[in-house]
């Protein structure tokens, strides 16, 4: 792997949004031919996308620029999965063909990739805007328009730990494909290992969790893009909102698990996805699909309720272990008394 860093743009359908992106990136990318190199893969689209990706490929051909047409629409996951299973690079990054990114932000990549040999996971923090209004949106956990609450740019902290309070607070913050930059290596194993990532919507939560567990991480203290709230490919699929509460989620947190993710973590996590869940989500899907709602739910319900068993478990063990340490503190504070009465 001679270079850097791979930027990958998946795309379907969208020739004139894919056609600024990449005019976007032909000035950002100046000054960084030799570190990196483009990925665009086109899902079988029916628009002009070729002739964008053509014209590009005119204009920046000082740079390695690689093309995939996939020979079906396989599904916004599965072009993802493609982009990140086809790089040859140290790192990946994978950006929507829509997302609005500053120029200076592939500079900070690149510069921090290079200071950081062990970086596993970089997330540049983001802001939100809503597609119709155009009022800024944020998580109601996070103050201000700022999607990561925390930043650790000297890529010291423990990675896990800065994962997991990412994702206690935002579960969308760390699907946004954008503003993730995942190490080529770590994330191409946890696809191995988890095969059926690609029908699973929030996914990429776990393969951040899974390069996060296994190196340092960064997070931005500024902004260097945007997303635009109410325009995902899952908000399009009729049954989208009952999956991802109910199913993908927890399945994802339960992979987490198995990467090394603490029982306890794990386990509040998905007692909080539990109160989180909107109601109202299960009760229009069981009037329009029953047999599949319930099918979905009962799962669900089940793991939640188990979870909240695991829970009391822990809280009264760190109950138990605190009055243990207390009694022990008595008896050592008397035998120093009966010492000094000696």
């Amino acid at each position: 792997m001679n270079k850097l860093l791979t930027i990958a743009i998946p795309t379907y359908n969208r020739a004139d949004l894919l056609d600024k992106q990449l005019e976007w990136l032909a000035q950002a990318i100046r000054g960084f031919e030799s570190d990196c190199e483009i990925l665009v893969s086109d899902n079988c689209s029916t628009d002009n996308t070729q002739d964008v990706i053509k014209k590009w490929q005119t204009k920046l051909s000082n740079i390695t620029f690689k093309v995939n047409k996939n020979f079906k629409n396989l599904g916004v996951v599965k072009n993802i999965i493609y982009c990140l299973n086809s790089a040859t690079t140290k790192y990946v990054w994978t950006i929507g063909d829509d997302d609005p990114i500053q120029e200076r932000a592939v500079s900070y990549v690149i510069d921090k990739l290079k200071k950081h040999e062990d970086l596993s996971l970089l997330f540049l923090n983001f802001s939100g805007r809503n597609k119709i209004t155009g009022e800024p949106v944020h998580p109601p956990t996070i103050v201000d328009n700022r999607w990561f609450d925390v930043d650790s740019e000297d890529a010291r902290g423990d990675g896990k730990a800065i994962f997991e309070h990412c994702f206690s607070k935002s579960v969308g913050a760390v699907i946004f494909l954008t503003a993730t930059v995942y190490r080529t290596d770590l994330v191409k194993r946890a696809l191995q290992i988890w095969q059926d990532a690609e029908n699973n919507w929030i996914s990429l939560a776990y393969l951040a969790g899974y390069c996060a567990a296994n190196g340092s991480v960064i997070v931005t203290k500024e902004t260097y893009l945007e997303c635009i709230v109410g325009v995902s490919y899952w908000q399009k699929e009729p049954k989208s909102a009952l999956l991802m509460q109910y199913k993908h989620i927890p399945e994802v947190i339960l992979k987490l698990e198995e990467s090394g993710y603490s029982k306890q973590f794990c386990r509040r996590m998905l007692l909080q996805n539990g109160r989180e869940v909107n109601l109202k989500v299960f009760l229009g899907a069981l009037r329009r699909w029953p047999m599949s709602a319930i099918k979905i739910v009962i799962p669900f319900l089940t793991l939640v309720s188990l979870s909240a068993f695991d829970v009391m478990g822990f809280k009264e063990l760190k109950i138990s272990e605190a009055s243990e340490a207390s009694t022990q503190q008595v008896r050592a504070n008397g035998k120093r008394s009966v010492t000094k009465s000696m």
